[in-house]
């Protein structure tokens, strides 16, 4: 008894145990107010979890909504098609209201003729506006090639320009291809596949400006698609990437001396542009590159060349 009272007695004149029981109570009124965070947590997660069903679920309705539409025209179409007419006829309720509901009805070959005419007028009007879009049609596509068939087959038809090859790899499932990543004045490098593995180092590859044809179409080849072609010195034995001038910037256009025109956004492979123009691409006895003795000019920075090769075609 006298040992309890002495505890007491203690702990009221101690202040480290009564700090001690205060923080005791502190501590539970945070563990209480987290359990309360914990709880809104859980509803807010919850809440959450059930407005976004509810989006998806309005979504998947519209998209059923829209479905149905699609499918009742479809309907309508078929109907028309196999002789089902729509048109309106009022009811007794219509009458009274003076309005009309849309129903389908048979047209059966003893139809009255004043219901025939109109149909018939319609058709007639129809096929009439038909053959007007379709010889408009005409008119368009031959004026198109018309253009192009005026048009100068020559050099100024490619779109030449520097560019540098960022990297070089071999392809994957091809021995003798490279796939490079080449700059040539655009937001993003392009993916070009070239046979050069038997022919360039793929040391000689790396961060190296060459001359790339641009518009072409674009090819898949073993399974990569190649945006554009690099121009190399090609004889049966040797090949050479051609090399732009010192100074020369991807992006930079090669133009020719006598040759003005614009390049197509892209070579219609049918036209065979490009087979018409290429046996007239040839190195010079200095190795420079030309076109009808026209040289792969940069304006201001000089002339293409092969690093060894005369006298030698480029493709």
């Amino acid at each position: 008894m006298f040992l309890a009272r002495s505890l007491i007695k203690m702990s009221a004149n101690n202040p480290v145990l009564n700090r001690l029981e205060q923080r005791t109570v502190e501590a539970d009124e945070v563990i209480e107010y987290l359990k309360q965070q914990v709880l809104l947590l859980k509803e807010k997660a919850i809440l959450q979890a059930s407005i976004r069903e509810e989006k998806k679920l309005r979504v998947e309705n519209a998209k059923l909504k829209k479905d149905v539409e699609e499918l009742k025209k479809q309907l309508i179409e078929k109907e028309k098609r196999n002789g089902v007419k729509q048109i309106a006829v009022p009811t007794a309720a219509a009458v009274q209201s003076s309005s009309k509901v849309l129903v389908c009805e048979t047209v059966k070959p003893a139809a009255s003729v004043t219901a025939a005419v109109p149909a018939n007028k319609e058709k007639a009007q129809k096929a009439n506006e038909d053959k007007k879009k379709k010889e408009k049609k005409g008119e368009n596509k031959k004026s198109t090639g018309g253009e192009d068939e005026s048009m100068p087959v020559d050099v100024s038809r490619l779109d030449l320009r520097v560019g540098r090859i960022v990297t070089a790899k071999k392809h994957p499932d091809a021995d003798s291809l490279y796939v490079e990543e080449v700059d040539v004045g655009e937001a993003t490098p392009r993916t070009v596949v070239s046979g050069l593995v038997k022919h360039v180092p793929i040391e000689q590859m790396q961060n190296r400006m060459a001359v790339l044809l641009c518009n072409l179409k674009a090819a898949k080849m073993r399974g990569v698609v190649s945006q554009a072609m690099v121009m190399c010195a090609s004889s049966p034995d040797k090949v050479e990437v051609l090399d732009p001038p010192s100074g020369a910037v991807p992006g930079d256009r090669v133009t020719f001396e006598g040759f003005p025109g614009e390049p197509d956004k892209e070579l219609n492979p049918k036209k065979k542009v490009w087979e018409q123009i290429q046996p007239d691409l040839r190195t010079d006895g200095q190795c420079t590159a030309t076109y009808k003795g026209a040289a792969f000019e940069i304006t201001g920075k000089g002339v293409c060349k092969a690093q060894t090769m005369s006298n030698s075609g480029i493709k």
